[in-house]
């Protein structure tokens, strides 16, 4: 274990223009695009399109996505998650079988998103034809790229895992896309794929319907037909993505913006609210205790009632408001704790920014959910299907239950922060059920400590798995690890870096924009 940490590069400046994601290719494809003309929503789709191709194995054109836009001078939520079949329910999936939903294969498919809030954000908000914007993508698909050291190790990961455990016909064309006729990619291997080129330039002509009412609607269709799968037409055609509300924190004077349920972000603003009166030490074991006892709290309620909006069967603001607060306060203590939900009856993974020379700037993310998802690609199209309905529940009085034509719970989550009013930038920490603890430690890494944005993404992060179980990243200090064990935390120094999250800040300074990029993966940040 390192006994000291140092940050592992400097605080980028830019004038004009940024694009901030996982990958050098993807950021530079969003700079392109507003040099061509287009804005910072024109570069987050065109970054978004890009990832897709050159980070396939965390997102892909069959995902989900969500967004906090920053448009002259008024701030926008889009949900673009998509729905559970109308065809799927509870009895259908026991009776293939299941106690559980599973991980992979046609039943945990939900409809995808993300090509709808492309078409829908460039619609709304972009200088540019979505054709224009996802050219850059279109190219890397169909010419190929050099696969980076931390894509080729997770590629390569993924795909060992999935030829192990998906050996059935219908994950044969993932197999074609995805392998080189069975051999694993593997970081320095070029990557290519016609078929998701031409899907690409489908979504583009036709400004994504061909997605949801066309061609490649008919494709998705077919596929689920010959594979007995749910989705249908109708599931298809009557998608649309939703602008919503953030909710918000005031944080020491700042405003932390979250997308409403049924996304978790709601977790982060929790715990921020149940520690904004504290004063916290830098690398105190003492302080750490506060911020993960916080994150159980939040999280024991998160996990138990939220889901979709629609079928919520309590007000969301009620877990931001001060009767909550006072409520669950008691349950900080100096020991950890194990937390359990209130009795509300009784009581109440890539992420990418960008900002450009206007004053714009969009907060963006997207994911197919574990790697690459359901390990489905629909034939001839390389669209890979997600595996979001994995966290729906086969419980029927849990909260968040499959039931058809209903978003599930959803680990991903844009963040973005304000004061007065006024815009001070997009951040994010993609990673599961890491991304709001990420969130919370890169807001206090800022507000508490002072820390610019690549010190806060730098700063060695904790994660709260289950119970009393805390990781820790191997360059905390010995005396903290020691610290927070006598605390009561079952503490596991972890050395895989990507179990920490991955994430991007972009602050507004005036006249200039402050950028942190993620040094656990090949972060890349594009300026002018």
């Amino acid at each position: 274990m390192n006994n000291q940490y140092f940050s592992r590069r400097k605080v980028t400046y830019a004038k004009n223009n940024v694009v901030a994601s996982s990958e050098g290719l993807a950021s530079q494809a969003g700079l392109d695009i507003i040099k061509k003309g287009g804005n910072a929503i024109d570069a987050a789709v065109a970054t978004a399109a890009a990832l897709t191709v050159v980070e396939p194995c965390s997102n892909g054109i069959g995902s989900d996505s969500f967004a906090i836009i920053h448009y002259q001078g008024k701030t926008y939520g889009l949900n673009s998650s998509g729905y559970s079949s109308r065809n799927i329910s509870i009895d259908k999936v026991k009776a293939r079988g299941f106690n559980e939903m599973p991980k992979y294969g046609l039943v945990p498919v939900t409809v995808p998103g993300t090509p709808k809030a492309w078409a829908t954000l460039i619609k709304r908000f972009g200088n540019l034809s979505l054709e224009e914007v996802l050219e850059p993508a279109i190219h890397l698909a169909r010419h190929g790229f050099v696969l980076n050291e931390t894509v080729g190790y997770y590629f390569d990961k993924a795909i060992e895992h999935y030829q192990k455990h998906n050996k059935t016909a219908e994950y044969n064309h993932f197999f074609r896309v995805f392998t080189d006729n069975g051999r694993r990619y593997k970081a320095g291997d070029i990557f290519k794929s016609e078929e998701m080129a031409e899907t690409l330039e489908e979504i583009a002509s036709s400004n994504a319907d061909s997605f949801y009412k066309g061609d490649l609607a008919k494709n998705i269709v077919n596929f689920m037909k010959k594979y007995d799968g749910f989705i249908d037409e109708d599931d298809l055609s009557s998608f649309s993505c939703d602008f919503v509300e953030p909710l918000s924190v005031d944080y020491k004077g700042y405003d932390i913006l979250e997308l409403p349920p049924n996304g978790q972000g709601m977790t982060a603003l929790m715990a921020l609210n149940l520690l904004k009166d504290k004063e916290f030490i830098k690398d105190s074991p003492s302080s750490l205790h506060q911020q993960i006892e916080a994150i159980k709290i939040a999280f024991s309620d998160t996990q138990k009632y939220l889901t979709d909006p629609k079928f919520m069967k309590m007000d969301v603001k009620y877990l931001l408001s001060q009767e909550y607060k006072d409520l669950r306060k008691k349950d900080l203590t100096d020991k950890a704790k194990l937390m359990e939900p209130i009795d509300y009856k009784s009581s109440g993974t890539v992420y990418l920014a960008t900002a450009d020379q206007e004053g714009n700037m969009v907060s963006f993310i997207q994911s197919n959910y574990m790697g690459f998802g359901s390990g489905l690609v629909v034939e001839g199209t390389g669209i890979s299907l997600q595996n979001r309905g994995h966290t729906f529940s086969l419980d029927k009085e849990h909260h968040n239950a499959l039931q058809a034509r209903k978003r599930t719970y959803h680990t991903i989550i844009p963040g973005f922060i304000k004061q007065n009013d006024k815009a001070i930038g997009p951040f994010g920490v993609m990673g599961g059920f890491m991304q709001p603890q990420g969130h919370l430690q890169v807001i206090m890494n800022m507000i508490d400590y002072h820390m610019n944005p690549q010190e806060a993404l730098d700063a060695p992060r904790f994660r709260w798995d289950q119970g009393l179980k805390v990781a820790l990243e191997t360059y905390f200090d010995d005396s903290i690890v020691k610290g927070l064990k006598e605390l009561g935390h079952d503490i596991f120094v972890d050395p895989i870096a990507g179990g920490f999250g991955r994430g991007q800040i972009i602050l507004n300074k005036k006249d200039h924009y402050e950028v942190g990029t993620e040094t656990r993966c090949n972060g890349h940040i594009a300026y002018n």
